[in-house]
């Protein structure tokens, strides 16, 4: 019997009704003779509402007292996910980050898995359990409990399915897999059956939400494949793995509520400010030529406001900040040499002002200002991949 690593996201376990729903997934799944680890994700809103109770407190909580109040989250999931499988007479027991043998780095609210070991995991699944761990947590060599940060449920399912060695690690949410854009934004987004791990890593720094960036670059490090499904529908599913889509561009993403900065000054004044407070540098062009410019991601920041009135304070007027910016990201292993012009060249006939723009050799980035960018993103979807048509099927051997 193959161990199969299984991952429920909030919204799969929002109420009781859900969560029984998933309870009777996993026991067909056992029933196939498959040794069943589950991952699970708070329940719905939780994780939110536990920040926001936080914030009612203080508007920059403590990192480490963040990840103490939000990580019971996931332990009420996984203790009620348990008991319904028990109810179905299978044996289960539910196991926090910690209990799991997730071991991370010594940073709160983002924390990186560095080790993984699933000693009781594999005790329990030895003796026919169905095993279910608290997502999204570790503890770190201090022993200290950590999270993982945004999605992070997703990095637990790959790294225990690496550590476990799984025959896969199944990743199931709303949707039943990775499209070339969101389909409540372009209805005519298709789903990508397979899609490298570096096609992936882009997408999902840039705004997808299907998979975490930690979980893609744990399964491209170990070699897991992951597939990623609709927890409540049959379907297909896309396949993460060595084997890319063969589009020159294989998604349009969006990433909301960043923050565009422009400094008169030098890059290596904004770049070095930036870093004394531990923010991240990431430059794109736009601005006049006295100015350096770049992009933060606040929501990734539980002390954004505080770092904002620090590096405001510092800088003064020769800072602009504008926050609400969004980015909309191409991307793809074969976008055409003047993608960037083709790009802004799209926006300017949708009557949109970029701010900036981001490039790598796998991607494009337009910054844009305010959040309504349904129709640009339409507009590159249609550009960059509804002109080149589907990827192949794979022919039946």
């Amino acid at each position: 019997m193959g161990v199969v690593v299984q991952k429920y996201g909030g919204s799969s376990v929002a109420d009781l009704t859900r969560l029984e729903g998933v309870a009777d997934r996993i026991a067909r799944s056992a029933a196939r003779g498959d040794r069943i680890c589950t991952v699970v994700s708070a329940m719905g809103r939780t994780t939110d509402d536990l920040l926001a109770l936080a914030r009612q407190v203080t508007e920059t909580p403590p990192r480490r007292e963040l990840d103490m109040l939000v990580s019971t989250g996931e332990r009420i999931a996984m203790a009620l996910l348990a008991m319904a499988i028990q109810k179905r007479g299978l044996e289960a027991i539910s196991f926090t980050g910690s209990q799991s043998g997730i071991i991370t780095n010594d940073r709160h609210s983002d924390a990186q898995i560095i080790e993984v070991r699933p000693v009781r995991i594999q005790d329990e699944l030895s003796r026919g359990k169905v095993v279910i761990v608290a997502g999204f947590q570790g503890m770190s060599y201090r022993r200290e409990i950590t999270t993982l940060g945004r999605g992070g449920s997703d990095a637990t399912a790959v790294a225990l399915a690496s550590a476990l060695g799984a025959s896969y690690c199944e990743i199931c949410s709303d949707v039943d897999g990775v499209y070339t854009a969101d389909p409540r934004r372009v209805p005519e987004a298709f789903l990508l059956e397979k899609i490298s791990y570096e096609e992936m890593l882009e997408l999902a720094t840039h705004g997808a939400q299907v998979l975490n960036v930690q979980a893609v670059e744990w399964a491209r490090k170990t070699g897991v494949t992951v597939l990623t499904s609709a927890a409540h529908r049959e379907g297909g599913h896309s396949r993460v793995s060595n084997e890319g889509t063969g589009l020159p561009a294989c998604g349009v993403t969006v990433a909301e509520s960043l923050a565009w900065l422009s400094l008169q000054g030098t890059e290596g004044e904004l770049q070095t400010r930036l870093g004394q407070l531990g923010l991240p540098f990431r430059p794109c062009r736009g601005g006049a030529e006295t100015e350096t410019t770049c992009v933060v991601a606040p929501n990734e920041l539980p002390e954004w406001p505080s770092l904002r009135s620090e590096l405001t304070g510092k800088l003064g007027r020769r800072l602009t900040l504008r926050e609400g910016i969004s980015g909309l990201s191409v991307v793809g292993e074969g976008l055409p040499s003047d993608a960037a012009g083709q790009a802004l060249e799209t926006a300017k006939r949708s009557g949109m002002e970029v701010l900036g723009v981001e490039t790598s050799p796998q991607r494009v980035t337009l910054l844009l200002a305010g959040d309504k960018t349904t129709s640009l993103t339409a507009a590159l979807h249609r550009t960059f991949i509804e002109t080149l048509g589907r990827p192949p099927r794979d022919l039946p051997e």
